[in-house]
């Protein structure tokens, strides 16, 4: 598909409004439906179409390996430290009432938003890992 000329000035159309739904989805999932998890794959959707019209290698120049591998664990970090923020500030894990000692409605709301980035940022990132394994097997390194 790489010499294709209407799928790749397509493609370079298309996947910026991908990205941009996936963040819409990311940041409307606490007034309806979306969050996390499906703005995540929404974003790791428009890299992976981008690199079935370009190829491996230029998903892998967009969004290196080293990057996706960082993204995972950044994720999970973002998750366990709202976690672990209630903990330290007398509640519960996940507790999000705690994270605003004024008023525990903004407590709620910024947990909810960190916990659903980290879940969004894990889930992009998983999924890249999945298709760059899947897509390169049997490719020499």
């Amino acid at each position: 598909m790489k010499d294709d000329i209407i799928l790749r000035v397509a493609a370079k159309i298309v996947m910026p409004f991908m990205l941009l739904f996936g963040l819409y989805v990311q940041f409307h999932g606490d007034f309806g439906p979306g969050g996390g998890f499906q703005a995540g794959v929404i974003a790791a959707a428009a890299i992976v179409f981008y690199g079935l019209i370009f190829g491996l290698d230029a998903a892998r120049r967009l969004v290196p390996d080293r990057l996706v591998e960082a993204l995972v664990a950044l994720g999970v970090l973002i998750y366990a430290g709202v976690g672990i923020a209630g903990l330290l500030l007398g509640g519960a894990y996940l507790d999000y009432f705690v994270l605003d000692a004024h008023d525990t409605v903004h407590g709620q709301h910024r947990g909810i938003f960190w916990v659903e980035a980290g879940v969004g940022i894990t889930v992009s990132a998983v999924m890249l890992k999945l298709f760059y394994m899947f897509a390169g097997r049997g490719q020499k390194e």
